[in-house]
Parts: structure tokens; C-alpha cells; sequence
């Protein structure tokens, strides 16, 4: 894994002040956060990766002072965290049931502060074809794409979006069931390796251009990443597993361009009523222009993970962003996430 940086600008965090000499938070900080809960595992497809990412989120918490405890996130326990003495949740949960508002649901039923987006923006988000529907409603560009709910709308798709074809459940995240067609005969096995994880399956347009990413972070876009691998696509492999991924961030883009795919990821961010934290996904196409893939409020946090690196970037530590995105529980996201404390 390569990044490559230019020299980082100083970041401006909710923190200053409140972080002593030996770079943990105040005993007064602490106090008002409380227990907090760091929501990872989960039951979705995403389960393993949610771990890593859940492992190195409490490890930056904790390194900071924080009284952060992990939590295997199950619908057994997921209602007992208040009565279990957590005054709020860090929720690192990936996919489904736990990125999709469900969780985000519950917790706005117990009254605990979460973090990240609320359940309509979690619930746009997971699902790809809501996603491009509300962004096209607004006139923001994405990829062609069309719904397949069974075979035989598989019926015409090559004549309409050509060849490749990316095919991909609407509602899973980190590359999960995402399979490449480049010619017609593959089609109808992907399709039916798309459809076993879940039940309506996204075709999209092949797009030739640079994979780019823009994490949102508190109302600001971050510095663009563009991603570089040897494999047909930035796939689940490419995503968590492969060193040979490159990185690049600053992007390599020039400032007009920059500028213009932040103000796209954050309108698409918005667009789709996600808050505090989250990442946009951008292709490049032939003549260099955006089109908006998707948007995950819950990202990844490993050790190959693109919020991170966009962060520092800024001048923030991955303990720094981590306990910059708990401290929003401490504010109006609150009442933002219908919780009354």
C-alpha cells in the first residue's frame, strides 16, 4: 500500500483545549462522555471487516483516555447498552442491519447518542437504487444504471448500458457480491451471484476513468483520494486485503477539478440527509467529469481504510478523527437523532 501525501495542513478539531500534556482528554472530557459503547461485529455480510474496523476505533479511543468498551453487536443485545451503563455509542457496524438505520433506529428508542447519521439518511444510503433516485431527482450526476429483480430483466441490459457491466446488490457494501461483466456470457451467472446476497440487484455502467473517494467529515469535504490497483476493480480483495493497492491524496487532481468533486460529494452527502461522517464514492469518466457511485455513512476504519488517510492528510491522528466524531454526541446531533437525553 502507497500514499502519497503533500504536507499536512493543520487540522481543526472539537478537542483543542480539552487534551492534557500527555495527549488523553481532559478528567472533565471524560467524565461527560462516559461509558461508551464501540458497536462492531454485527450480522451482516460486512461482519469480519466491522471487527477490524471496530478494534482499531476502540483502540484509538481508548489510547485517548476515553472509557470505551467493545461491544459484538447482535438483535439480542442491541436494546440492553443503556441498561448496561453506556451513556453512548460509537457504532462501527458495516452493512446491513447496522448501516442501514436499523440499529440507528434502536438507538434513538433507548435514548443513547450514536454516532453518524440518522435512520433516514443510514436507510437512503444502504440502498444503492434509493440513492440514485433522490440524486437524480436533484439533477446530480451518477452512472446509468438499471434495476434487475429477477432474470428476466436481464433482457436487453447489454444493448442499454454496453459492455463492461458492473452488477451489484443494492443494499451490501464493501464490494460484496460485486462482479464484472465483460462479456455476454458471464452475465447470467453474475447476476445470480449478485442476487444471492441480496434481493434486487443494481446494474451499472462501466465507467474508464479514475476511482476517487471524499470523506465528509462535520459539514467539510475532505482532501480526495484516487485509488490505483492491478485488480479489474477496487474490489473486496483490493479494499482490505492486497498491499499492493495505491493510494494517492492529495488526488493528483487539478484545483478546479478538486474543487468541484468535494462540492459534489458533499452535496451528494446531503443530498441523502447523512451527517456528521461518511464517504463519497466518484468515478471519472472519458471527458473527466464525476459521477457519483454511492455513499457509506459507517466507512471503513482498518488499517487500509480511506477516511483515515484523508484525515491526516488534514493534520489529524486516527485517534484525533475517531474521538473528533464522538465528541458530536456531545452537541445537537443529539436532538438531530430524535434522542432526548
Amino acid at each position: 500500500m502507497v500514499v502519497t501525501n503533500q504536507a499536512a495542513v493543520a487540522g481543526q478539531t472539537a478537542v483543542a483545549g480539552q487534551i492534557t500534556d500527555t495527549g488523553q482528554i481532559s478528567t472533565a472530557l471524560r467524565a461527560q462522555l462516559g461509558k461508551v459503547a464501540v458497536l462492531m461485529g454485527g450480522i451482516s455480510a460486512e461482519r469480519e471487516v466491522s471487527l477490524l474496523s471496530g478494534a482499531a476505533v476502540l483502540k484509538g479511543l481508548q489510547d485517548k483516555g476515553v472509557d470505551a468498551h467493545s461491544v459484538d453487536a447482535n438483535p439480542s443485545n442491541i436494546g440492553e447498552l443503556k441498561a448496561m451503563g453506556f451513556d453512548r455509542a460509537f457504532i462501527v457496524l458495516h452493512g446491513r442491519w447496522g448501516e442501514d438505520g436499523v440499529v440507528q433506529g434502536a438507538m434513538q428508542a433507548i435514548g443513547l447518542p450514536f454516532t453518524g447519521s440518522g435512520v433516514l439518511g443510514c436507510a437512503l444510503a444502504m440502498d444503492k437504487v434509493r440513492t440514485k433516485q433522490v440524486w437524480q431527482s436533484l439533477g446530480l450526476p451518477t452512472a446509468k444504471y438499471r434495476v434487475l429483480n429477477s432474470e428476466l430483466d436481464l433482457e436487453g441490459l447489454i444493448d442499454e448500458l454496453g459492455l463492461p457491466i458492473f452488477l451489484k446488490p443494492a443494499r451490501e457494501g464493501s464490494s460484496v457480491g460485486v462482479a464484472k461483466v465483460t462479456q455476454e456470457s458471464e452475465l447470467l451467472e453474475a447476476y445470480r451471484v449478485s442476487a444471492q446476497v441480496g434481493d434486487q440487484v443494481l446494474a451499472e455502467q462501466f465507467i474508464a476513468g479514475a476511482e476517487l473517494t471524499c470523506t465528509i467529515l462535520k459539514g467539510q469535504a475532505l482532501p480526495v483520494i484516487r485509488m490505483s490497483t492491478d485488480n479489474e476493480f477496487y474490489d473486496y480483495q483490493a479494499k482490505y486485503q492486497s498491499d499492493d493497492t495505491e493510494y494517492f491524496c492529495p488526488a493528483g487532481l487539478d484545483d478546479t477539478l478538486e474543487q468541484k468533486v468535494r462540492a459534489l460529494a458533499l452535496s451528494a452527502f446531503n443530498a441523502l440527509d447523512c451527517s456528521v461522517w461518511g464517504r463519497v464514492d466518484v468515478m471519472l469518466d472519458g471527458q473527466n467529469q464525476p459521477l457519483l457511485l454511492e455513499v457509506n455513512t459507517v466507512p471503513g476504519m482498518t488499517s487500509h481504510s480511506l477516511v483515515p488517510m484523508a484525515a491526516k492528510v488534514t493534520g489529524r491522528s486516527f485517534e484525533d478523527l475517531v474521538l473528533e466524531i464522538l465528541e458530536t454526541t456531545l452537541d445537537i446531533k443529539t436532538e438531530q437523532q430524535g434522542v432526548k437525553t
